[in-house]
Formats: C-alpha cells, structure tokens, sequence
C-alpha cells in the first residue's frame, strides 16, 4: 500500500509540475511567431498602393532640328532636372502658345518663379536656371569666371552664329531673316555669295574661341563644360550640314563636350544629326 500511494502521489505531482511549465512555455513562443506575421501583414498593405506620378518640375517647349533647343535640352539632362519636354513643331503660331509667349520662338520653359511664368532664349534660360539652382559647374559664381562665360556667349551670339545662320540655314530650310540676302528676291547665284561668304567669316570668330576663351583649356569652363560650352558645341553641329571643314581642335572639342556630358549631349545631337542627314540626303535625290 505504501509503494502504491507513493507511485500514485508522485506522477501527478510530476504531470501537474511539466504542464504549467510546458504551455507557459509555449504560449509566449506561440505568441511571438503569430504576432510578427500580423503585424507585417498589416504593415506590408499600405505599400500595395500606388503612389500618384509626380509632375515634372520644368516644362520645356521646344523643336528637335535646332541649335538654339538642343542647348537646352542638353543642360537640363546635363543638369539632372526632372523636366517634361513638348515637341512644339507646327504649334508656336496657335493662339494658345502666343498667348504665353509672343515672340513665338523656342525653347520656352515653363516655371512658376518666373514673374510672367515662361522664358524663351536659350542663354538665359539656362542662366536663369543655373542661378536658382546654384549650378557653378556650369555657371561659376566667382564675378570673373562668370564674365567670361557671359562674354563667350555674348560674342557667339552676336558674331558667330550669325554667320552660322547664313551659312547653313539656307540648306537646312529654315527661313533667313528679314533684310538679309537669303530672304530677298536677289539671284540664286547672289544668295550663293552671301553664303559662301558667311562660311568664309567663320574662321576667324572660331580662331577667338580657341586661343581666347578656351585658352589651352579643355573647356570654356575649363576641367567642365560650362554653358557656354553646350551652346558653342551645339552651334557647331550645324556647320555639318554644308560639310564645313572644322579645324582639328573643333573636332577634338566636340568630341571632348560629347564624352564628358555623355547621353545627356548625344540623345539630343542625335536628333540634330538625324535631322542633318535627312537634308542632306533629300538634297542628293
């Protein structure tokens, strides 16, 4: 009888110790794994939504076979702008476009800082935006580095690309301005000196770039192309279209300008070259 209650006393004692401790045990470790997976379930759905685009912060108007437009489509790659470009062929005249911008001409940008909320010229286009968004790599601030970018543009403006314009405008079929030869009713063999005239002058205005402006640096601006830089280079693609004979030290700048921006510069020059070559075979059929 004694070993009997002894057996009978002692395995519920035993039971009754392992079970408490056994489900306390396993409760807190059940716990822990079901809540986890809750709670990451939970979190994990806001995520399945779809977050609404953004709305590029500049807007660019603009025509792909052009100098002046291929400058600034190249900065605002070359510059990293979340930018939404409006190919605006055929649309610069309609009432909508005047309205905003009445010289009619691109690229217009589209910013709400601006005090009439767009602006046309590729040069202060790209000034303005280098200046509200503190780009010294292409707009240096020191008053002196800045005079020169300003003046190098200033003097491809007023001297260069008008002889460029001459030049090449007349292949290109973009219509000559008022006054000038090519928009007379002059002799076909007239308009021919007059362009091959422009050709000739351009020698010595590039020759200032070179030993000038660019002074044995790689760049205008120096290690970096500044935007003085993407406007000579983009001017220069043109003269490809009466096949003038750059100087080697053109060539090894542009493509110097074309590396260094890499497909920030090609996807637009592509589209000038493209442009380039279809003239140019329309012209041999």
């Amino acid at each position: 009888m004694a070993k009997t209650a002894t057996k009978s006393a002692r395995k519920p004692a035993a039971k009754a110790a392992a079970k408490p401790a056994a489900k306390a045990a396993a409760k807190p470790a059940a716990k822990a794994a079901a809540k986890p997976a809750v709670k990451a379930t939970a979190k994990a759905a806001p995520t399945a939504k779809a977050k609404p685009a953004k709305k590029p912060a500049l807007k660019l108007s603009m025509l792909k076979p052009s100098v002046n437009n291929m400058t600034v489509r190249v900065f605002a790659r070359a510059a990293g702008f979340d930018h939404a470009e409006t190919d605006a062929w055929g649309h610069t005249r309609s009432p909508e476009f005047m309205a905003r911008n009445p010289a009619h001409l691109t690229p217009m940008i589209e910013d709400k800082g601006l005090p009439r909320g767009v602006l046309w010229e590729s040069c202060a286009i790209m000034q303005y935006l280098a200046n509200k968004h503190g780009l010294e790599k292409f707009y240096p601030k020191a008053p002196a580095k800045r005079a020169m970018i300003d003046s190098a543009m200033f003097y491809l403006i007023g001297t260069l690309y008008p002889y460029v314009a001459r030049a090449t405008y007349p292949a290109l079929g973009f219509p000559q301005y008022a006054g000038e030869v090519g928009h007379s009713d002059a002799h076909p063999d007239k308009k021919s000196e007059a362009q091959k005239a422009a050709m000739a002058a351009i020698a010595e205005p590039l020759e200032v770039f070179h030993s000038f402006f660019r002074d044995g640096k790689p760049f205008i601006g120096g290690k970096n192309p500044s935007i003085a830089d993407i406007r000579l280079a983009a001017t220069l693609e043109f003269l490809a279209v009466v096949d003038y004979p750059l100087p080697k030290w053109a060539k090894d700048y542009l493509a110097a300008v074309e590396k260094k921006l890499g497909n920030a510069y090609s996807e637009p020059a592509g589209d000038v070259r493209g442009y380039i070559a279809y003239v140019k075979s329309q012209a041999k059929a």
